[in-house]
């Protein structure tokens, strides 16, 4: 059963891309069925689409680092308690530094949007990049799923990252 969403947008930016909640939904659902997940029916994830300085303010506060990044999650329970659980967790999501990234590694919005979408569900659900295994199994995943929504691994070198070497 696929997780409520509840999106909250705080940044104008937002507006110039349309559908993003019923797009993260879609993500998030994918994941579930994909992975297996057992939650709880109404079981709820909380979006927010913020600016980079609403991302810092929150890294700052709760990850003791003074700078903007592209998403942050922050899960409501432990993954053996998920299917127990009302919440699943908060993600949020930063305009700016999304963009910019897209940009830089010549992806689509879109595209890009999805991977953090994932990448942020998938630490609420328990997955981490600390160590090298766990990375190589998040990114396995990230590109499996995507790929199954039609989105390029978002981990595949591409021509310009070769010529810049």
């Amino acid at each position: 059963m696929s997780p409520v969403l509840s999106t909250l947008v705080e940044c104008d930016a937002w507006s110039r891309h349309e559908g993003f909640e019923p797009l993260a939904s879609e993500v998030i659902a994918k994941a579930v069925a994909t992975l297996k997940i057992k939650l709880m029916p109404q079981a709820e994830v909380s979006l927010l689409l913020c600016d980079d300085a609403r991302i810092r303010g929150i890294n700052r506060e709760w990850r003791g680092l003074d700078k903007p990044t592209n998403v942050l999650s922050f899960p409501a329970a432990p993954p053996a308690m998920l299917a127990k659980s009302p919440a699943v967790g908060d993600i949020a999501i930063a305009y700016e530094t999304v963009a910019r990234e897209a940009q830089e590694e010549a992806k689509s919005f879109r595209d890009h949007y999805m991977h953090m979408v994932l990448h942020g569900f998938l630490h609420l659900i328990g997955y981490d990049h600390e160590t090298d295994e766990e990375a190589d199994e998040m990114e396995a995943l990230e590109t499996s799923i995507l790929g199954q929504l039609g989105v390029a691994d978002p981990y595949a070198m591409t021509d310009r990252d070769l010529t810049e070497r």
